[in-house]
């Protein structure tokens, strides 16, 4: 593609993505099918460079007042993904010589919103928790792309075999930190051609989601409830886990988003997995399950805050309103799925939100209306599990019990959140 036809491009997509109508992975997703010309070079680059508009929104958008032209056009200019010298092929030289005096701009010459670029509403809550310098850390690795892990089909592969089978691909690999399933690649390679994914080898999946899946710690022949499964990432892994024995039930109110777990429960080679839409949490199927399940893992409903360097637009898109009504679904999903948990069973509450609201603020008052249920602490957990240096993970509660807390710039995951409990006998 031409480079003026292509940043025209690029400024037609940021339009359409800063509607915030939708969410930015399926606009995308549903321009490139409508423009199904495009080749892997084009997509990238029309794809990072709306990553790069959204992730520095605040700063492109006070640059881009001293531009002309249409708005759009000039964040797409400022944010294209590719060498500065292709870009400028296609500009004028106004544009040129504007973008040269943007890029001339030193950082520390910026005001603090226009280094963060989050909505002031959320600076806060991040400040208390990580203090001034723990902040900017975070502002700083949230304005980068995430790494892509892998998770290594344990019940199929062994994770140095698949390690060895990537580098024979040209795809350089190295193990994850923590979870002892995980591989992290840098770079997007086509991962679906490859016959370690097609045989169901590996997953990709962000090694916090994995430690989720590992902090269940389910065994062979328990029955276990994914209370919020969505498309089945940490199913999949707990299956494996339980090496395809017992039954584990993956439960969520959309059929849609269980629809996407099919083809990678084919894959995965799991023959214990049970999948169910139900209508909402006091469903007859939940109902009917009271007391019976050895482990249940609530990842609910959240904010997705965690997940900013893979979903920039979420910051946009949240807001306080959104948050309050999260809670109280938070609160009720949890205290449904509390039900199933027979005693000496375990409980987990989780989260990919960075927010005490929806993570420890929930935590603690389930904790208190529930004296039936034991807080666990997770760092002692994950030790026993032999993740290495466990307890950086992990920080205490009111309560005095550690929680799972993942941070992107302290453990370079996403942000998670998990509770643990085992109901009293």
């Amino acid at each position: 593609m031409h480079p003026k036809a292509l940043v025209d491009a690029c400024a037609e997509l940021v339009r359409l993505v800063l509607t915030f109508e939708h969410p930015a992975d399926a606009v995308v997703s549903r321009y490139f099918r409508e423009h199904r010309g495009l080749g892997p070079r084009e997509r990238a680059t029309l794809a990072e460079t709306v990553y790069n508009v959204l992730r520095k929104k605040l700063l492109f958008e006070q640059l881009a007042r001293s531009g002309a032209g249409p708005k759009e056009r000039r964040l797409a200019i400022l944010g294209f993904h590719g060498p500065r010298d292709f870009v400028k092929s296609a500009l004028t030289e106004q544009e040129k010589s504007w973008l040269d005096q943007c890029d001339a701009v030193r950082p520390e010459d910026l005001l603090a919103p226009h280094r963060h670029n989050l909505p002031e509403w959320l600076v806060a809550p991040l400040k208390e928790q990580l203090g001034e310098s723990g902040f900017w850390a975070l502002a700083d690795s949230l304005a980068q792309p995430a790494p892509l892990d892998l998770r290594v089909n344990a019940l199929k592969e062994k994770r140095d075999q698949v390690q060895k089978e990537l580098a024979q691909a040209a795809i350089k690999s190295v193990v994850t930190p923590y979870s002892p399933w995980g591989l992290r690649i840098a770079g997007k390679p086509a991962l679906t051609k490859l016959d370690a994914f097609t045989r169901g080898a590996i997953e990709v999946q962000d090694e916090g989601s994995q430690l989720l899946a590992l902090l269940l710690d389910a065994k062979r022949g328990e029955m276990v409830v994914d209370f919020c499964a969505g498309a089945g990432g940490k199913t999949l892994a707990i299956g494996a886990a339980m090496r395809s024995t017992g039954r584990l039930y993956a439960f969520d109110v959309s059929a849609h988003r269980l629809e996407a777990l099919k083809p990678r429960l084919a894959r995965s080679g799991l023959s214990n997995v049970h999948p169910a839409a139900i209508a909402h949490e006091r469903d007859e199927r939940v109902k009917r399950l009271a007391g019976k399940i050895d482990r249940v893992l609530v990842d609910a409903p959240c904010s997705g805050l965690g997940t900013l360097r893979r979903n920039p637009d979420l910051k946009w898109r949240q807001s306080p309103e959104a948050l309050r009504e999260l809670a109280g679904k938070q609160t009720a999903i949890l205290e449904s799925a509390a039900r199933l948990v027979k005693p000496g069973g375990r409980l987990v509450y989780a989260t990919c939100s960075v927010l005490p609201q929806e993570n420890e603020a929930i935590a603690e008052a389930f904790g208190a209306a529930h004296a039936d249920f034991e807080p666990q602490d997770a760092g002692a957990l994950l030790t026993q599990l032999k993740v290495p240096d466990a307890a950086r993970l992990c920080h205490g509660g009111a309560s005095g019990t550690g929680y799972l807390r993942l941070w992107p710039h302290l453990h370079q995951t996403d942000g998670f959140f998990a509770a643990v409990w085992t109901r009293r006998a």
